[in-house]
């Protein structure tokens, strides 16, 4: 095994760009579906997601032949994203205030200083830094 992307299936994905592109990721990949976003793969440094709608995997999956109903499998398949970061206060920062909080932040019993926010198109995500590098943070 090389490497592990996580593709996450959402209604849109145009709610979802503004919050990883705040957070520093740039967009490499955009595919078109209809008058919207289909699909989108995003980088930063060696972290990689990808988006893709509802819509889109149903088209794509009816087009390539795939069992009947596997496209709404996969649509309804959640994930939550946790990632590892040197500081929750800078992240906090780059995200703004109107963001929704799912878990406040708090320090765990692992030792992190921890976050878990909703992004706009609904993806939980999970930021935390290692208590002896988050500092004053």
């Amino acid at each position: 095994m090389k490497k592990i992307t996580p593709i996450i299936t959402v209604e849109a994905i145009e709610p979802c760009l503004l919050f990883w592109t705040g957070l520093g990721f740039k967009v490499t990949a955009e595919v078109p579906h209809e008058d919207t976003i289909g699909f989108a793969m995003l980088h930063h440094g060696a972290l990689e997601i990808m988006y893709q709608s509802h819509a889109s995997i149903e088209a794509d999956l009816g087009a390539s032949g795939a069992p009947e109903g596997l496209g709404g499998e996969l649509a309804r398949s959640t994930i939550t994203l946790f990632i590892e970061v040197d500081s929750i206060t800078d992240v906090l920062d780059a995200l703004g205030e109107d963001i929704e909080i799912v878990v406040p932040r708090r320090e765990t019993f692992y030792g992190m200083d921890e976050i878990f926010v909703r992004a706009p198109c609904g993806t939980v995500v999970g930021f935390a830094a290692k208590v002896e590098d988050a500092g004053e943070n």
